[in-house]
């Protein structure tokens, strides 16, 4: 097997393969600055939807990595401010539910104030997280007694079709 080195046209080879090299290499760090560039002006394009829907970017946006940052304010938008066939007020309190269970004080803060936004009253407020701390019990109760599922559910039915009887008299 021959050595390229010893090759007639090795210099040339050499050369080739160099050039070649560096045309790849300032391609790639071209292609990085343009899409570094193009990255920055969505990422301000997305800043400046953020800051004319909550009045300002919340850094916690900001830390957010741009190829992630339209999908996460997309859903964001999506689930916290638009529409959905669960009214604001009521979504938010599950949400004031949901943050006391997993002990979340940003999210407990987001959600209770949101709730508030949207006219709940510290009674409601207070009554979820209440339900909540019910509920939890209980699970952790059944769970760690380890109560036949089976028999559970059989015994939640008999009692919802007598509750169902008795509310129809």
């Amino acid at each position: 097997m021959n050595n390229i080195l010893n090759h007639p046209n090795s210099n040339k080879i050499i050369i080739f393969t160099i050039l070649i090299l560096l045309i790849v290499f300032t391609e790639t760090a071209f292609s990085q600055n343009k899409n570094q560039r193009s990255n920055e002006m969505k990422r301000q394009e997305i800043y400046k939807e953020i800051e004319q829907t909550l009045g300002l970017v919340p850094s916690f946006f900001k830390l957010v990595p741009d190829r992630s940052l339209a999908l996460e304010w997309n859903l964001f938008k999506t689930l916290q401010l638009e529409d959905s066939p669960i009214p604001h007020k009521y979504r938010e309190l599950i949400g004031v539910a949901i943050s006391a269970v997993t002990k979340c004080k940003y999210c407990s803060y987001f959600h209770t104030e949101v709730a508030k936004l949207f006219g709940a009253t510290s009674e409601e407020i207070e009554d979820a997280v209440h339900y909540a701390k019910s509920s939890a019990g209980w699970s952790a109760y059944l769970n760690g007694m380890q109560v036949d599922y089976d028999q559970f559910t059989n015994e939640l039915d008999q009692s919802i079709r007598y509750i169902k009887i008795q509310s129809s008299k």
